[in-house]
């Protein structure tokens, strides 16, 4: 049988492109896996076929038929009929492709006579005097490009490999005829070639392949068995992904299986060769079998396994098609040689299908089926059990410090300071051992100054040049820059330092100052010397640049504000020593874990911070000491143990110890460390390489081994396995931060490159692979290699790696869990995701996950598994990128589900990354059903777990900054390390990951779900000057003289838009009915969310430019005006004399009265509020719900402050105001606790307890507190004096918070803004029982985007309704309503708001001022609604909402809540803004006020 049936049925082509000159062409043409698919191990394509003989192809399945005898009429074989090229009638359309842009190419192919040439014509719609074609002939069984000795005019040959040809210019087109007159030639294949420009037109990034037509060839009495048809048409179905055929379709494709057979006959095949092949095994076929194996011929199905199974073993790499035809003739002469060597066919058949060669694949594929089933399993398993929630705790020290006196040389410097009064340019300070080294350099008019000071004993001595360009550059000084005995050695100079002594305050230091007069200089290298010894900067030169540079201006220690003060400096104060080895910082830290674990939160942040430091080089490792691997595993040993114990005992503190523990190598005690010095000596014995760089390394060893050992051992393997290149060998180096400078900056100093003789080269390779195992079992804290073998336990018989080492494995592993580890281990450089599903179980597994929360011996281990299979998944994810450039959105969602998972399991307090997981996994299901919502939705879900990282991030600033701020500037760490440090700490997780993947996704999401790049909240035209700001809280209260549109950053949803801003323009997502959205509309501002990174960027490069914006419905444009240019005076929003609208207040006084209900709800009584609640009862539906409502009317408020027992409070308060008149505005803080301070009621006799106020009039207490007992009681609410004195001190000072809201920054300035007189504003207090919510929501019954007065717009949330009228982060759920259909709501946008509130039975004060709902001024949401009890805020679960995942209950409340708003806008007679709530399926609407 032929090799092109072979090849077919696996893949459409198997031929390599043309290798393109200088490697140009990119070679992933075709996916790894497209290969071998049909050797999948989960498919039975890749299983022994004996499929039955009678059998019938449809749709997805083979069904059993009765078997029809052969058909045996004559027909002959035609390649399929194509279109007709419209420019040469003779020829078909074989094929058309789309190039880049509008660019389109046509080939045609005419039908080929007998005699006759095939004419191949080639259109492009693309002309150039240099366009080339760049193309071969493939013939049957050839790979290679077949070169035609007949060719067009003008062809030339390209590296005997490929023929070039050039088109002919025809208008905007070029073409081009080629004939053809090999009767065997079955395919043209090519690219084109824009010579000049030197661009390629590709397919797809691989050749163009035009299959030529074959002259009809009959095949007399010759049919193919319908048996092998049907497979043929079984093997075409699976090939093509196992679709869904119509009837139609199905019988198309099995005729063209027939074809396909007939095509084989045609070409030689026999029946029995189609048999063969097809069948894989069948008893009848000995005979044909028999007679194969006598050619020593392999058929290509086996071929095709013995090739998957090379993919496999090598990692499933994306092969380019030149590598697949390689790999796949490189299995073929493995069987071949099998087969040589007199095994048959039948037994190399079943030792592969069979799992029997004892390869390492093969062991893999026979665990294929197990990790397939778990991994379906895994993907139903229930999320909840992985919920964490441990809050960390920090220890307020209760003995600060006294503040740290300034050294000797600390004083000198800021001596320095003052008495040069010059400005600094650059001032570092310099840890040396117990002593320190002050450089200040500062800048005057005509000179640079550099004063250097230490407080070292010894004689010492300055090496010292200058530099121009760089810190590396030594440059002799001009002779009046060297001070007094200054000796030139070579390009440098040394000056010895002179004493300085002050006797106020007395100190002595060495110092030397040097002054240099030429600006073309930069820094000042240096080095110290005293007694015969260098003193360097880590190992490197100082040195000090001569430039303004915050990151190069270390910062003072400051106070230490925010972190473990007490604890950091004794790290300070015990570095010196830590400096001497690994063993003494280790030491030292262990005995520092009982402090910091005292110290809480702040404590253990602290030790993470210094641990850090040390891993990312920025202290010492080691200095003039000599120490022995085994004694610095020892120390490692003692420190993890003891984050072990403190891991056991404080969950809350798990993701900081787990952190401080990736620091930090396993360690372990004896052998494990010793095993470092010794394996050197057996590698230098064993490959006879005792001399030059291995004995240098060996003695660095010896001295002090640390983490560059592990990077100096790959930088070797690497060097050897690319043919001894040293280039390859420091290019390791240097990627992982060792220079040459750091290698010579070791006690025991590697000064030499490797050498070695290529006869050395596989021992080498094999021992220094053992070796690397050896030093990561103690160096690599995260290392995936070592972690499995230490889980899993050292064999201490073998050859090799721990050798003598016995350690056993831990016991207790749930079954299977080893071998996955070991399947983790062989796959963890996969290119595809399988491996990382493996790694993402391993973490989760219910098996598995549960132990690292029990005391264990073997805790330790399992916790270095855990950090190292987080870090092999974030690995895999960001290795596994270029799969997504291209990929559908429900892999990449798949991907972010993975990583979102593994940030959940290394997290203390998890819950809301789970509840994101379960959105993830919810939208996938959307997704696959076809549900029209499942893009807006996933893009909710996007939009929290978006939410959900800023607020880890922002944790992580919190906690670990300010640590690394002071104790950086104490041990003198580089400032630019200081500064990036918790960023860098976030960068190093799966949150940046995640981070990534999200971006890719937020757009798609966009463009499916129809959002656009705008979300427009307030629709109004603005021309104005952009200004960009971070937050616009930080400038609602500033007046811009000019129109200006601010693009901004950060908009929580409180803030004012400030005066003169005609646009606000930002990428936070406010509720669209939030106060600083209503705020937009009411003042015609521009308000909008931009969801395009690029447009924002964009818009902030306008900084300073005159725009001109244009909002829709759902999008925003702007151009760029010049200045002069006509503006319409409306679209700047400023009025012509630059005023706001003034109102007037109506001062409203005491009317006698504590407490009404709402029956006697009048305008003198109380607000708007309150009287709207009035007016609605008996007047809407029955079912709208309208709960009782009391009232504390006008007035109450001034009357208890006047009153003799609060005359302090009203003194202080009147000194306050007089303040806040003066524009200090931090009074507003203290009015409002002022107004707390009002006394509370005492007990009463008759059993009730005095309410706030009954304090009014002493002499009438008693009537007074049942007048109010009586107002709520009748109206059905609780009384809270029947409930105790503590009920009543929370009622009072909801109250009083409540009246003290008056003086919110937000109110005042708002009030201010349009000059309402502040005085005049007086507070009524509506008191409502609380709904226990299910749902909250606002209705505006004229959509506020867009004007609409024919549809409803309403958002709702989960719980209380203060999570949508307050600022609390994330959206709501949104959607609209026609009038004329308001049972068909249409959902806008779902919910990302992560956290809901709930409240048990209570009573509510809600805010009611006369200053409330004024024509063209709402100053609703303004002041505060305080509940008598504390909310619960709960972490939101959508997965399980029926108002999310219920398609009915969603429509049914959504109609609801616009049919009520609707009678409502009807009632009134005029647009409303309506507050409600939804319990048990029932409306209750809680206030509403006219719609500004």
């Amino acid at each position: 049988m032929s090799n092109t049936l072979g090849h077919h049925i696996l893949q459409p082509s198997l031929r390599p492109p043309v290798t393109e000159p200088q490697s140009k062409l990119n070679s992933s043409g075709i996916p790894a896996n497209t290969l071998f698919q049909a050797a999948c191990w989960d498919q039975s394509a890749a299983q022994t076929r004996n499929l039955p003989l009678s059998t019938k192809f449809c749709g997805n399945n083979l069904n059993l038929r009765k078997s029809k005898s052969a058909i045996g009429t004559r027909k002959p074989v035609k390649s399929i009929t194509r279109a007709v090229l419209a420019m040469d009638p003779a020829s078909e359309l074989a094929g058309k492709f789309n190039l880049d842009g509008n660019i389109e190419l046509q080939v045609g192919v005419s039908a080929p006579a007998s005699g006759a040439a095939t004419q191949v014509d080639i259109q492009i719609t693309y002309s150039s005097d240099s366009l080339l074609l760049h193309w071969g002939l493939l013939r049957e069984r050839k790979e290679k490009w077949i070169l035609p000795s007949r060719h067009p005019d003008g062809t030339q040959v390209y590296k005997n490999r490929a023929l070039r040809t050039p088109f002919v210019k025809s208008g905007s087109n070029s073409t081009l005829k080629i004939e053809i007159d090999d009767a065997e030639i079955q395919a043209i294949e090519f690219l084109i070639l824009d010579e000049v420009q030197n661009k390629w037109f590709k397919n797809n990034g691989g050749n163009f392949n035009v299959k030529l037509r074959m002259k009809e060839k009959l095949i007399p009495d010759v049919s193919v068995p319908e048996d092998l048809v049907q497979i043929q048409a079984y093997l075409r179905w699976e090939r093509k992904g196992k679709q869904m055929y119509t009837p139609e379709k199905e019988k198309e494709e099995y005729e063209a299986a027939r074809t396909e057979l007939l095509e084989e006959v045609a070409k030689g095949a026999s029946i029995q060769d189609l048999r063969a092949m097809l069948t894989k095994k069948n008893d009848n076929s000995k005979a044909t079998e028999s007679s194969v194996t006598d050619r020593k011929k392999v058929p290509d199905d086996l071929v095709q396994i013995q090739a998957y199974i090379r993919w496999e073993k090598a990692g499933k790499p994306n092969y380019s098609p030149e590598q697949q035809i390689k790999e796949f003739e490189e299995a073929r002469k493995e069987l071949q040689t099998e087969l040589d060597k007199g095994a048959s066919l039948d037994e190399i058949r079943k030792k592969i299908t069979k799992g029997e060669i004892q390869t390492k694949v093969a062991k893999q594929l026979r665990h294929k089926k197990y990790f397939s089933v778990d991994r379906i399993q895994r993907k139903k398993r229930d999320l909840m059990p992985l919920i964490t929630k441990y809050a960390a705790e920090s220890v307020v020290e209760k003995d600060l410090m006294e503040p740290k006196a300034l050294t000797v040389v600390e004083i000198f410097g800021k001596m320095k300071e003052e008495q040069d009064g010059e400005h600094v340019l650059n001032k570092k300070m310099y840890k040396l051992a117990d002593k320190e080294l002050l450089v200040l350099a500062t800048k005057s008019a005509a000179k640079t100054k550099v004063h250097l000071a230490t407080d070292i004993k010894e004689t010492v001595t300055l090496h010292w040049a200058l530099s121009k360009q760089n810190a590396g550059e030594w440059l002799a000084p001009p002779p009046m820059a060297l001070p007094p005995g200054s000796v030139s050695v070579d390009k440098a100079i040394e000056t010895q330092l002179t004493k300085f002594s002050s006797a106020n305050p007395p100190f002595e230091v060495q110092s030397v100052e040097i002054e240099i007069e030429d600006d073309s200089f930069t820094g000042m290298p240096f080095v110290l010397i005293t007694g015969g010894n260098w003193i360097k900067n880590k190992g490197s030169d100082f040195f000090i640049e001569f430039s303004v540079g915050p990151k190069q201006v270390q910062k003072e220690a400051g106070d230490g504000k925010g972190t473990a003060k007490a604890l950091l400096d004794k790290i300070a104060q015990m570095e010196s020593e830590a400096q001497k080895s690994f063993m003494h910082r280790f030491n030292i830290a262990a005995d520092l874990i009982d402090q910091a674990k005292n110290a809480g939160e702040l404590g253990l942040a602290g030790m993470l911070v210094w641990m850090r430091f040390m891993a990312t080089r920025q202290l010492i490792w080691n200095k003039n000491y000599n120490v022995k691997p085994r004694e610095i595993s020892r120390a490692q040993d003692r420190l993890t143990d003891s984050l072990e114990n403190v891991y056991t005992s404080y969950p809350q503190y798990r993701e900081l110890l787990r952190m401080i523990m990736s620091t930090v190598g396993r360690g372990g005690e004896g052998d494990v460390g010793q095993r470092i010095r010794d394996e050197i000596l057996v590698i230098q014995r064993k490959n006879e390489c005792k001399g030059g760089m291995m004995e240098e390394w060996h003695q660095k060893l010896h001295n002090n081994t640390s983490p560059d050992d592990v990077v100096i051992c790959q930088a070797l393997i690497d060097y050897i396995k690319s043919d001894f290149d040293i280039g390859v060998y420091w290019k390791t180096l240097t990627e992982n931060g060792i220079t040459k400078e750091r290698l010579l900056s070791y006690d025991r100093a590697i000064h030499s490159e490797p050498n070695f003789r290529r006869d050395q080269k596989d021992g080498l390779l094999r021992d220094l692979g053992n070796y690397m195992r050896t030093l990561k079992a103690v160096h690599s804290g995260a290392d995936l290699e070592s972690a499995i073998q230490n889980c899993m336990g050292y064999e201490s018989q073998g050859q090799g790696f721990m050798v003598g080492v016995q350690i056993n494995p831990i016991p207790g592993l749930p079954s299977g869990f080893p071998e996955l580890l070991r399947y983790v281990l062989d796959h963890v450089e996969d290119k595809n995701v399988e491996a990382l599903l493996e790694v993402w179980f391993a973490r989760g597994s219910p098996g598995a996950r549960p132990l690292l929360f029990k005391p264990n011996d073997r805790l330790k281990d399992l916790l270095f598994l855990d950090i190292a299979l987080d870090s092999t998944v974030r690995t895999a994810i960001e290795r596994g990128y270029e799969e997504l450039n291209n990929a559908p959105p429900e892999k990449i969602m798949y991907f972010i589900a993975l990583v979102l998972e593994n940030l959940a399991l290394s997290s203390d307090d998890n819950e809301d990354f789970i509840y994101c997981l379960k959105g993830w996994n919810h939208a996938q299901s959307m997704s696959k059903s076809k549900n029209d919502h499942w893009a807006l939705y996933a893009k909710s879900v996007l939009d929290r777990t978006r939410l959900s990282l800023a607020n880890k991030a922002e944790r992580y600033q919190q906690v670990l900054q300010p640590a690394a701020e002071y104790l950086g500037s104490l041990l003198g760490v580089d400032q630019w390390a200081v500064n990036i440090f918790t960023e860098e700490i976030i960068r190093s997780g799966s949150a940046a990951s995640l981070s990534s993947l999200l971006n890719r996704l937020d757009p798609v999401l966009r463009k499916t779900a129809n959002l656009g790049s705008w979300q427009v909240i307030s629709p109004a035209e603005a021309v104005g000057y952009v200004v960009v700001v971070d937050e616009l809280l930080a400038v609602q209260n500033k007046s811009f003289e000019q129109p200006t549109i601010l693009v901004v950053k950060s908009v929580k949803g409180e803030e004012e838009i400030p005066d003169g801003a005609v646009a606000v323009l930002t990428p936070d997502m406010p509720d669209v009915l939030s106060h600083v959205s209503v705020r937009a509309r009411n003042g015609k501002v521009c308000f909008a969310t931009c969801f395009d990174p690029n447009i924002l960027a964009d818009l902030q490069a306008k900084k300073g430019k005159l725009l001109r914006i244009k909002p829709t419905s759902g999008d925003i444009s702007y151009s760029e005006l010049k200045e002069g240019e006509p503006i319409d005076a409306s679209s700047t929003n400023l009025k012509e004399d630059g005023s706001a609208p003034h109102l007037t207040l109506v001062r409203k006084k005491f009317s006698g009265r504590y407490a009404i209900t709402s029956e006697e709800f009048t305008n003198d009584m109380v607000g708007a509020k309150s009287r709207n609640i009035s007016y609605l009862k008996g007047k809407v539906s029955s079912w709208i719900g309208i709960p009782t409502s009391v009232a504390l009317p006008f007035g109450v408020f001034e009357k208890v402050l006047s009153e003799r027992s609060n005359q302090a409070v009203a003194e202080k308060l009147k000194i306050l105001k007089r303040k806040l008149g003066a524009g200090d505005f931090n009074a507003l803080r203290e009015i409002r606790e002022t107004v707390l301070q009002l006394v509370a009621p005492a007990p009463l006799v008759d059993g009730y307890y005095v309410s706030c106020l009954s304090i009014l009039v002493v002499r009438e207490v008693q009537v007074e507190v049942q007048e109010l007992k009586n107002k709520m009681q009748s109206s059905g609410m609780p009384w809270p004096g029947d409930e105790g004195e503590q009920r009543w001190e929370q009622a009072w000072m909801a109250i009083k918070k409540v009246w003290a809201s008056k003086w919110n920054e937000r109110a005042y300035f708002s009030t201010r803004k349009v000059k309402l007189d502040h005085d005049y504003l007086c507070m009524a207090v509506l008191v409502q029982e609380i709904i226990n919510a299910d749902y909250a929501f606002v209705i505006h019954t004229t959509n506020p985007s867009s004007g609409d007065s024919s549809e409803i717009y309403a958002e709702v949330v989960k719980g209380l309704g203060e999570t949508l009228v307050g600022a609390y982060p994330g959206r709501s759920l949104s959607f609209i309503a026609k009038k004329n259909d308001l049972n068909s709501p249409q959902v806008l946008g779902y919910p990302s708001k992560p956290i809901g509130l709930f409240i048990k039975r209570s009573i509510i004060f809600r805010s009611d001022s006369n200053g409330e709902d004024l024509e063209g001024y709402a100053g609703a949401g303004l002041y505060d609604s305080v509940p008598m009890d504390e909310e619960e805020k709960v972490v939101l679960d959508y997965s399980s909402d029926p108002l999310m995942i219920d398609g009915n209950f969603r429509q049914s409340i959504l109609s609801s809540i616009a049919r009520a708003g609707s009678a409502i806008e009807e009632l009134y007679g005029s647009p409303q803004d309506i507050e409600g709530v939804i319990r048990d399926g029932k409306v209750y609407v809680v206030q509403t006020r006219p719609q500004m």
